[in-house]
């Protein structure tokens, strides 16, 4: 047995199961939630055969399922594996008995960052906004459907902990409110999060109702609230499709209220992060006299952390704006061609600041193939992307 805190590593890779994620080389993969846990268990029974049924319980909770759906999720944590690290097949079928992890040797309780953070004895707001994801209530009156509210809470947290700026409470932290009437403020404290998504799902036959809202748990307000109704035929795909888009919703909603929330601090207290905040509506104006506005906050944020990427990216599309709108000015057209240059080289993990740099590097340096590499990346860093569709 090991301990709840344990972190694993083998050959590139690192699982947390605490925040219930697969890093290779410390970059977060897109496997998703239930094969993390089908992970879990076969590298802490490394070389041992894992009966489906174990299986099973581990990423359905022992909801009773077809075989294909297991099928399906040992083959995308194969395919995450090969791609990731262009590995030899890690997991081993084993007929009509189960599967065997066969890869290199597993060290567990490494130290790492994320260990100490999760020591901290008092929460309290971290500087990048924060959110936590509750579990989401089961109205369907049937227990069976727990698997599907809690799986689909499993892919919000995935989604949403791949957003650079935004840090997300583990799922170990939010399911201990499981079946809790909470006060999303007392949540706030308890967790040291200024944001709670919580929501419900209702199935009914064939159809599917599921309700989220964001709240600013300072204050109580409603950030966000979004209904999907769904036909239920394929319930996997159904919790994937309503994961997206609730992650492609609630990160711009969060991004919002957090430039609100900085017009409201004393202009000496601002920071590289709340610099950019404070300059982002003037750059999305793509208006002359806004932008060169936000072009004095941005250079402030550079001077202040020169590595900023989303700085850099905001700075060429500021560049993009003038040249095209205010003259043709040469020098403009470089500084674009420089920041964007600038915002991929340091954003390789800043989705918003690649699609800045792709679309500016695109149209102002006519570098067709650099574009698309950065708009491809920011889109697997978040494929829910719709601005990145759009630009690209």
């Amino acid at each position: 047995m090991t301990a709840r805190g344990d972190v694993y590593r083998f050959g590139p890779f690192r699982l947390d199961p605490e925040v219930g994620i697969l890093f290779c080389e410390d970059e977060p993969t897109m496997l998703g939630q239930r094969a993390v846990a089908l992970l879990q268990l076969l590298i802490q029974n490394a070389g041992q055969p894992v009966s489906k049924d174990a299986l099973i319980d581990a990423g359905w909770g022992g909801s009773a399922i077809a075989d294909n759906n297991l099928t399906v999720q040992i083959a995308a944590l194969r395919r995450t594996l090969a791609d990731a690290a262009n590995v030899a097949d890690w997991i081993e079928t084993l007929p009509r008995r189960g599967y065997r992890y066969v890869g290199p040797a597993v060290a567990t309780n490494v130290p790492d960052a994320s260990a100490a953070v999760r020591a901290g004895s008092a929460p309290s707001l971290p500087e990048k906004p924060s959110v936590a994801v509750l579990p989401f209530s089961n109205l369907s009156g049937d227990p069976q459907q727990e698997y599907f509210a809690d799986g689909m809470v499993d892919d919000i947290i995935t989604g949403l902990a791949r957003i650079k700026w935004l840090f997300v409470i583990a799922r170990n932290s939010t399911f201990s409110y499981k079946g809790r009437a909470v006060d999303v403020k007392q949540v706030g404290r308890e967790l040291g999060v200024r944001y709670v998504l919580e929501g419900s799902v209702r199935k009914a036959g064939h159809s599917v109702r599921v309700t989220a809202q964001l709240i600013d748990a300072s204050t109580g307000t409603h950030i966000w609230a979004e209904r999907y109704d769904r036909s239920s035929d394929d319930i996997f795909a159904l919790q994937d499709e309503i994961a997206l888009a609730a992650v492609g919703a609630i990160a711009p909603s969060v991004r919002k209220a957090e430039i609100e929330r900085v017009r409201r601090k004393r202009p000496d207290s601002l920071d590289a992060y709340d610099l950019v905040l404070q300059a982002q509506p003037d750059v999305d104006s793509g208006m002359p006299e806004q932008v060169t506005r936000a072009l004095v906050l941005l250079e402030r944020a550079i001077a202040l952390e020169p590595t900023y990427a989303l700085a850099h990216g905001n700075a060429a599309m500021c560049h993009h704006c003038l040249f095209l709108r205010a003259g043709l000015q040469e020098i403009n057209r470089a500084s674009s061609i420089r920041y964007a240059r600038s915002a991929i080289v340091y954003g390789q993990d800043d989705a918003l600041a690649l699609t800045w740099a792709g679309f500016s590097i695109g149209m102002d340096a006519h570098d067709r193939a650099s574009a698309f590499a950065a708009l491809e990346a920011a889109l697997a860093i978040s494929p829910s992307s719709a601005l990145t569709y759009i630009l690209g």
